[in-house]
């Protein structure tokens, strides 16, 4: 199994983070650019958005369980979140 992103935690078995932008409008355009690369990856991730609060869970339905996907996920989604 890969290594835990930066800030990641794991919560219940699923993998959680949760991100501060500086506004609505950019946590909204975070949330754009995670759905992009989700659906390329055939994975659809929990995500919530408060104001500028985005929370995220990942977690492989199919395996009931943390897998190599959700770690990837992961990875790309802190590589967007850097940039």
């Amino acid at each position: 199994m890969s290594k835990l992103p930066h800030n990641w935690e794991i919560k219940d078995t699923k993998l959680f983070r949760s991100y501060e932008c500086d506004s609505f409008l950019s946590a909204i355009e975070f949330i754009n650019k995670i759905a992009q690369i989700a659906e390329k990856e055939d994975h659809h991730p929990n995500i919530t958005n408060v104001y500028n609060k985005v929370e995220i869970v990942l977690f492989t339905h199919s395996e009931n369980a943390i897998t190599e996907k959700d770690y990837n996920l992961a990875n790309q989604i802190e590589e967007i979140f850097i940039s």
